[in-house]
Protein backbone atom coordinates (compact mmCIF):
# COMPACT_ATOMS: atom_id res chain seq x y z
CA UNK A 1 0.00 0.00 0.00
CA UNK A 2 1.83 3.55 -0.80
CA UNK A 3 -0.27 6.08 1.17
CA UNK A 4 0.25 9.50 0.94
CA UNK A 5 -0.84 11.07 4.75
CA UNK A 6 -1.42 14.60 3.72
CA UNK A 7 -4.10 15.60 1.20
CA UNK A 8 -6.50 18.37 1.47
CA UNK A 9 -9.76 18.34 -0.85
CA UNK A 10 -12.77 20.62 0.13
CA UNK A 11 -16.14 18.59 -0.16
CA UNK A 12 -19.47 19.69 -1.04
CA UNK A 13 -20.78 19.88 2.43
CA UNK A 14 -17.84 21.91 3.45
CA UNK A 15 -17.83 24.15 0.53
CA UNK A 16 -21.50 25.26 0.98
CA UNK A 17 -20.75 25.78 4.59
CA UNK A 18 -18.25 28.24 4.02
CA UNK A 19 -19.88 29.86 1.62
CA UNK A 20 -22.68 30.77 3.89
CA UNK A 21 -19.87 32.52 6.00
CA UNK A 22 -19.38 36.51 5.63
CA UNK A 23 -16.19 36.37 7.69
CA UNK A 24 -12.94 34.48 7.24
CA UNK A 25 -12.49 31.64 6.78
CA UNK A 26 -15.21 31.54 3.85
CA UNK A 27 -15.43 30.40 0.28
CA UNK A 28 -17.24 32.25 -3.15
CA UNK A 29 -17.11 30.62 -6.52
CA UNK A 30 -15.39 32.71 -8.85
CA UNK A 31 -14.76 32.55 -12.59
CA UNK A 32 -11.81 30.34 -12.69
CA UNK A 33 -12.36 28.38 -9.32
CA UNK A 34 -13.32 29.29 -5.96
CA UNK A 35 -12.33 32.12 -3.90
CA UNK A 36 -11.05 31.19 -0.78
CA UNK A 37 -10.52 33.96 2.33
CA UNK A 38 -8.35 33.09 5.08
CA UNK A 39 -7.30 35.54 7.88
CA UNK A 40 -3.95 36.49 7.95
CA UNK A 41 -3.71 35.91 4.07
CA UNK A 42 -3.97 37.07 0.89
CA UNK A 43 -6.92 35.70 -0.67
CA UNK A 44 -6.66 32.63 -3.48
CA UNK A 45 -8.34 30.84 -5.81
CA UNK A 46 -8.78 26.61 -5.65
CA UNK A 47 -9.23 25.37 -8.83
CA UNK A 48 -12.66 23.44 -9.45
CA UNK A 49 -11.04 20.52 -10.54
CA UNK A 50 -8.89 20.69 -7.19
CA UNK A 51 -12.64 19.65 -5.13
CA UNK A 52 -13.30 17.17 -7.14
CA UNK A 53 -13.02 13.84 -6.21
CA UNK A 54 -12.96 12.16 -9.33
CA UNK A 55 -10.18 14.31 -10.22
CA UNK A 56 -8.23 13.84 -7.46
CA UNK A 57 -8.25 9.86 -8.00
CA UNK A 58 -6.97 9.98 -11.29
CA UNK A 59 -3.90 12.23 -10.11
CA UNK A 60 -3.28 9.24 -7.56
CA UNK A 61 -3.00 7.26 -10.36
CA UNK A 62 -0.76 9.28 -12.00
CA UNK A 63 1.18 9.69 -8.93
CA UNK A 64 1.50 6.22 -7.92
CA UNK A 65 -0.44 6.87 -4.62
CA UNK A 66 -3.24 3.85 -3.72
CA UNK A 67 -4.32 5.93 -0.66
CA UNK A 68 -4.50 9.63 0.42
CA UNK A 69 -5.73 10.65 3.75
CA UNK A 70 -7.61 13.70 4.01
CA UNK A 71 -6.53 16.34 5.89
CA UNK A 72 -8.69 19.99 6.82
CA UNK A 73 -6.18 22.62 6.83
CA UNK A 74 -5.88 24.11 10.12
CA UNK A 75 -4.31 27.09 8.25
CA UNK A 76 -8.00 27.57 7.74
CA UNK A 77 -8.48 28.48 11.27
CA UNK A 78 -11.80 26.34 11.67
CA UNK A 79 -10.78 24.64 14.89
CA UNK A 80 -9.80 28.10 16.30
CA UNK A 81 -13.13 29.58 15.99
CA UNK A 82 -15.81 29.67 18.62
CA UNK A 83 -17.60 26.39 19.21
CA UNK A 84 -20.59 27.44 17.80
CA UNK A 85 -19.14 28.28 14.55
CA UNK A 86 -16.66 25.46 14.21
CA UNK A 87 -18.60 22.70 14.91
CA UNK A 88 -21.23 22.84 11.78
CA UNK A 89 -18.13 23.20 10.15
CA UNK A 90 -16.48 20.17 11.37
CA UNK A 91 -19.45 18.71 11.05
CA UNK A 92 -19.34 19.01 7.33
CA UNK A 93 -15.96 18.11 6.97
CA UNK A 94 -16.26 15.15 8.71
CA UNK A 95 -19.75 14.47 6.05
CA UNK A 96 -17.28 14.90 3.48
CA UNK A 97 -14.80 12.34 4.37
CA UNK A 98 -17.24 9.94 4.42
CA UNK A 99 -18.80 10.04 1.28
CA UNK A 100 -15.39 9.93 -0.57
CA UNK A 101 -14.53 5.84 -1.74
CA UNK A 102 -12.80 3.99 1.18
CA UNK A 103 -10.44 1.95 -1.37
CA UNK A 104 -8.67 5.19 -2.35
CA UNK A 105 -9.02 7.67 0.67
CA UNK A 106 -9.02 8.26 4.47
CA UNK A 107 -8.89 10.85 6.73
CA UNK A 108 -7.50 12.71 9.95
CA UNK A 109 -10.48 13.73 12.40
CA UNK A 110 -10.48 17.32 13.24
CA UNK A 111 -11.60 18.88 16.44
CA UNK A 112 -12.82 22.59 18.23
CA UNK A 113 -10.45 24.04 20.60
CA UNK A 114 -13.23 26.05 22.03
CA UNK A 115 -14.56 23.87 24.67
CA UNK A 116 -12.59 20.82 23.50
CA UNK A 117 -14.04 17.96 24.30
CA UNK A 118 -12.11 14.25 24.19
CA UNK A 119 -15.70 12.30 23.76
CA UNK A 120 -14.62 14.03 20.61
CA UNK A 121 -11.39 12.21 19.74
CA UNK A 122 -13.64 8.48 20.70
CA UNK A 123 -16.67 9.72 18.59
CA UNK A 124 -14.00 10.67 15.18
CA UNK A 125 -12.10 7.68 15.50
CA UNK A 126 -15.55 5.16 15.60
CA UNK A 127 -16.07 6.78 12.07
CA UNK A 128 -12.49 4.72 11.58
CA UNK A 129 -11.08 8.16 10.92
CA UNK A 130 -6.67 7.66 11.10
CA UNK A 131 -6.32 9.62 13.93
CA UNK A 132 -6.56 13.33 15.02
CA UNK A 133 -5.15 16.40 13.98
CA UNK A 134 -4.53 19.71 15.49
CA UNK A 135 -3.47 22.97 15.09
CA UNK A 136 0.62 23.83 15.29
CA UNK A 137 -0.38 27.17 16.85
CA UNK A 138 -2.11 25.34 20.07
CA UNK A 139 0.56 23.12 20.35
CA UNK A 140 3.68 25.68 20.48
CA UNK A 141 4.17 25.92 23.70
CA UNK A 142 4.43 24.11 27.33
CA UNK A 143 1.21 25.86 28.49
CA UNK A 144 -0.83 24.74 24.94
CA UNK A 145 0.26 21.11 25.49
CA UNK A 146 -0.92 21.39 29.18
CA UNK A 147 -4.55 22.86 27.85
CA UNK A 148 -4.70 20.34 25.23
CA UNK A 149 -3.54 17.63 27.78
CA UNK A 150 -6.73 15.85 27.94
CA UNK A 151 -7.26 15.75 23.97
CA UNK A 152 -3.64 14.09 23.70
CA UNK A 153 -4.15 11.95 26.50
CA UNK A 154 -7.48 10.06 25.01
CA UNK A 155 -5.38 10.43 21.39
CA UNK A 156 -2.71 8.28 23.19
CA UNK A 157 -5.41 5.83 25.14
CA UNK A 158 -6.82 5.33 21.68
CA UNK A 159 -3.60 4.33 20.41
CA UNK A 160 -3.85 6.84 17.34
CA UNK A 161 -1.44 8.95 15.81
CA UNK A 162 -1.54 12.88 15.90
CA UNK A 163 -1.04 14.83 13.06
CA UNK A 164 0.72 18.61 13.79
CA UNK A 165 -0.49 21.15 11.21
CA UNK A 166 0.27 24.70 10.40
CA UNK A 167 -2.41 26.68 12.14
CA UNK A 168 -3.94 30.12 10.97
CA UNK A 169 -1.47 33.38 11.22
CA UNK A 170 -1.84 35.27 14.30
CA UNK A 171 -2.02 38.46 12.05
CA UNK A 172 -1.88 39.82 8.39
CA UNK A 173 1.57 40.04 6.62
CA UNK A 174 2.46 43.76 5.14
CA UNK A 175 0.72 44.98 2.20
CA UNK A 176 4.05 44.67 0.71
CA UNK A 177 4.55 41.34 1.18
CA UNK A 178 4.21 38.28 -1.35
CA UNK A 179 1.90 35.96 -1.31
CA UNK A 180 3.76 32.99 -0.38
CA UNK A 181 5.42 34.71 2.91
CA UNK A 182 3.16 33.30 5.24
CA UNK A 183 4.03 29.71 3.96
CA UNK A 184 7.77 30.22 4.10
CA UNK A 185 7.79 32.36 7.69
CA UNK A 186 4.84 31.85 9.71
CA UNK A 187 4.17 28.07 9.20
CA UNK A 188 7.78 27.26 9.55
CA UNK A 189 7.90 29.22 12.80
CA UNK A 190 4.50 27.62 14.56
CA UNK A 191 5.97 23.60 13.08
CA UNK A 192 9.28 24.49 14.76
CA UNK A 193 7.81 25.71 17.97
CA UNK A 194 5.56 22.68 18.09
CA UNK A 195 8.35 20.59 17.35
CA UNK A 196 10.12 21.77 20.21
CA UNK A 197 7.43 22.14 23.01
CA UNK A 198 7.12 18.27 22.28
CA UNK A 199 9.84 17.39 22.60
CA UNK A 200 10.68 19.15 25.54
CA UNK A 201 6.90 18.71 27.70
CA UNK A 202 4.99 16.82 25.40
CA UNK A 203 6.51 13.67 25.02
CA UNK A 204 7.58 13.86 29.01
CA UNK A 205 3.38 13.66 29.30
CA UNK A 206 2.18 11.21 26.72
CA UNK A 207 5.14 8.54 26.44
CA UNK A 208 3.38 6.58 23.59
CA UNK A 209 1.62 8.87 21.54
CA UNK A 210 2.59 8.84 17.69
CA UNK A 211 2.81 11.82 15.93
CA UNK A 212 3.58 13.27 12.41
CA UNK A 213 4.75 17.13 11.75
CA UNK A 214 3.86 17.89 8.78
CA UNK A 215 6.36 19.92 5.99
CA UNK A 216 8.96 17.99 8.47
CA UNK A 217 8.66 20.12 11.26
CA UNK A 218 9.66 23.51 10.01
CA UNK A 219 12.87 21.89 9.66
CA UNK A 220 12.73 21.92 13.86
CA UNK A 221 15.14 18.24 14.15
CA UNK A 222 17.95 19.83 11.67
CA UNK A 223 18.72 22.63 14.98
CA UNK A 224 19.73 19.95 17.26
CA UNK A 225 23.32 20.92 18.14
CA UNK A 226 22.16 24.06 18.70
CA UNK A 227 19.41 22.57 21.26
CA UNK A 228 21.86 20.17 22.60
CA UNK A 229 24.27 23.25 23.14
CA UNK A 230 21.33 25.21 25.40
CA UNK A 231 20.72 22.44 27.29
CA UNK A 232 17.81 20.74 25.55
CA UNK A 233 16.40 17.45 25.04
CA UNK A 234 18.25 16.81 22.01
CA UNK A 235 18.31 13.08 22.06
CA UNK A 236 14.83 13.09 21.93
CA UNK A 237 15.02 13.92 18.08
CA UNK A 238 15.42 10.62 17.22
CA UNK A 239 12.30 9.43 19.23
CA UNK A 240 10.79 5.82 17.17
CA UNK A 241 7.18 8.01 17.68
CA UNK A 242 7.77 10.87 16.20
CA UNK A 243 7.38 10.83 12.48
CA UNK A 244 7.78 13.96 9.96
CA UNK A 245 5.78 14.55 6.22
CA UNK A 246 7.76 15.78 3.42
CA UNK A 247 5.32 18.34 2.33
CA UNK A 248 6.16 20.82 0.39
CA UNK A 249 10.22 19.71 0.50
CA UNK A 250 12.50 17.91 -1.80
CA UNK A 251 15.57 15.38 -2.31
CA UNK A 252 18.28 18.28 -0.38
CA UNK A 253 16.61 18.70 2.96
CA UNK A 254 14.73 15.29 3.26
CA UNK A 255 18.04 13.91 2.48
CA UNK A 256 19.32 16.33 5.50
CA UNK A 257 16.78 15.38 7.82
CA UNK A 258 17.41 11.21 7.05
CA UNK A 259 21.00 12.53 8.18
CA UNK A 260 19.82 13.27 11.74
CA UNK A 261 16.37 11.35 12.41
CA UNK A 262 17.04 8.43 10.17
CA UNK A 263 14.87 7.41 7.36
CA UNK A 264 12.43 5.20 9.23
CA UNK A 265 10.63 8.66 10.82
CA UNK A 266 10.06 10.08 7.72
CA UNK A 267 6.20 9.84 5.57
CA UNK A 268 5.64 11.13 2.30
CA UNK A 269 3.04 13.75 2.41
CA UNK A 270 2.19 15.77 -0.76
CA UNK A 271 -0.24 18.67 0.35
CA UNK A 272 -1.82 18.75 -2.73
CA UNK A 273 -3.60 20.33 -4.46
CA UNK A 274 -1.29 23.04 -2.39
CA UNK A 275 1.62 21.65 -3.72
CA UNK A 276 2.35 19.62 -6.34
CA UNK A 277 5.14 17.16 -5.18
CA UNK A 278 7.99 14.80 -6.57
CA UNK A 279 6.59 11.55 -5.38
CA UNK A 280 9.77 8.95 -4.39
CA UNK A 281 9.97 6.26 -6.66
CA UNK A 282 8.17 3.72 -4.71
CA UNK A 283 10.78 0.83 -6.16
CA UNK A 284 13.73 2.79 -4.37
CA UNK A 285 14.74 1.75 -0.69
CA UNK A 286 14.00 5.94 0.18
CA UNK A 287 10.31 4.91 -1.75
CA UNK A 288 9.13 2.24 -0.06
CA UNK A 289 10.01 3.28 3.48
CA UNK A 290 8.18 6.96 2.99
CA UNK A 291 5.27 5.47 0.67
CA UNK A 292 4.83 2.45 2.48
CA UNK A 293 7.08 0.97 5.56
CA UNK A 294 6.95 3.89 7.25
CA UNK A 295 3.44 5.41 7.17
CA UNK A 296 2.35 1.54 8.03
CA UNK A 297 4.36 2.19 11.61
CA UNK A 298 2.83 5.59 12.12
CA UNK A 299 -0.99 3.96 11.82
CA UNK A 300 -0.46 0.76 13.63
CA UNK A 301 -0.51 0.34 17.02
CA UNK A 302 1.13 -2.47 16.88
CA UNK A 303 4.59 -1.70 16.38
CA UNK A 304 6.20 -2.90 12.88
CA UNK A 305 9.79 -3.47 12.44
CA UNK A 306 11.05 -1.25 10.08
Amino acid sequence: MRLDVHQHLLGDALIAALARRTSAPSIARGEHGWMLRVAGEADSVLAFADADANARVRQLDADGIDRALILLSSALGIESLPAEQAQPLLDAYHDDLAELPSERFGGWGAVRLDAADPGDVDALLRRGLAGISLPATALATPAGLARLAPLLARIEQQEAPLFVHPGPVPAPAAADSPPWWPALTDYVAQMNAAWHAFVHAGRPSHPRLRVVFALLAGGAPLHTERLASRGGPAARAHDPRIFYDTSSYGPRTIDATVRVVGVDQLVFGSDRPVVGPVVPPPDTALGHALLSANPARLLSPTPIPA
